[in-house]
């Protein structure tokens, strides 16, 4: 059984991947939530959450990455960084938006929080 999420998150992957990123993990996951996607970018650590919808009835998928949802990243950002020792990189948080039928969208720097 695939889990919610999954096929958005493939395609949001190989669309990161065809505009310079490199993936370095998929749903990197700790005791303070996990984050979809951690790939380096032009020497940028990136963290990105992705959203699928299958319309538009909820609303742009990238609008349900509310305040409450960014600082959850954040703590998971802040876990990965002490993890890995990488406190001195710079990084970012991106959101890749999906949608049927659509190219998804990347969203660069979609909301700052200090880690």
């Amino acid at each position: 059984m695939t889990r919610p999420g999954w096929k958005g998150e493939q395609q949001a992957a190989e669309h990161l991947r065809t505009h310079g990123y490199r993936i370095l993990q998929c749903n990197y996951r700790c005791r303070a939530g996990e984050i979809d996607i951690i790939a380096d970018y032009r020497g940028t650590l990136c963290f990105i959450e992705v959203k699928s919808r299958s319309g538009l009835g909820f609303g742009f998928p990238a609008e349900s990455v509310n305040r409450s949802k960014q600082r959850r990243i954040a703590r998971v950002a802040s876990h990965y960084l002490q993890k890995n020792h990488r406190e001195d990189v710079a990084c970012r948080f991106d959101v890749v938006a999906v949608l049927p039928e659509t190219e998804p969208e990347i969203i660069m720097d979609a909301f700052r929080i200090n880690c």
